[in-house]
């Protein structure tokens, strides 16, 4: 049954008592609950596996972005920070370390805005540690262009994101790690901008969401 968005779980029947002999009327009562009864169940399910039944049913998530400029010593690795909670429910940020309260299979998704003020194109690699230890398989490469001149305000830009599946047991963490071949690559924050008007831009975003129990 659905009450103002709500589904409220049926009630177990109260079934009539029986009678030592067949009676019509009883027959007629017992059956009638049980009606109703089912009637409450397919309703139910029919919310919850309907086109629209995603509404009622929670998993755990989380999306989160920094708004800080974030620097590195060339060849080292350093961790992607996150300050910003955006959106959460079991999942959270602690120290940029992304933590799950619930087992699971989750999607880990990310986008990170890099900067490069050298006249050469620099390397860099991106990868994931889980509870603090490298993930077998996780290391990315990609390379960011030189920029176009000497100018100010002429620095190269790149957004670089892709998505992991990942296993992580009740109060794992994620996080995500970083290292370039020159300290010019910088992952950066911008104001909002002008001549369009458009929006502020985060530094790192990243989202967590459970896709499943973990198998057995």
């Amino acid at each position: 049954m659905v009450t103002k968005n709500r589904i409220i779980t049926p009630a177990p029947p109260n079934l009539p008592l029986g009678t030592d002999t067949y009676e019509r009327r009883y027959q007629d009562q017992f059956t009638n609950v049980l009606r109703l009864y089912f009637n409450q169940l397919q309703n139910a399910f029919g919310e919850i596996f309907g086109p629209t039944g995603g509404r009622y049913v929670a998993f755990p998530y989380g999306a989160f972005s920094s708004s800080a400029d974030q620097t590195t010593t060339a060849n080292t690795a350093t961790l992607m920070t996150l300050n910003t909670t955006d959106f959460a429910s079991g999942v959270s940020i602690d120290s940029s370390k992304i933590t799950v309260a619930y087992a699971g299979v989750y999607n880990l998704q990310f986008s990170t805005q890099f900067q490069n003020t050298d006249n050469q194109i620099q390397d860099i690699s991106i990868w994931l540690r889980q509870n603090g230890a490298d993930l077998t398989g996780s290391t990315g490469y990609v390379s960011i262009p030189a920029r176009k001149s000497a100018s100010a305000g002429d620095e190269a830009h790149e957004i670089i994101g892709w998505n992991y599946y990942v296993t992580l047991g009740a109060n794992d963490y994620i996080q995500i790690y970083w290292s370039t071949t020159l300290d010019t690559v910088t992952i950066q924050a911008y104001p909002a901008g002008t001549s369009p008007t458009r929006p502020s831009t985060q530094s790192v975003v990243a989202t967590l969401s459970f896709v499943s129990a973990l198998p057995t």
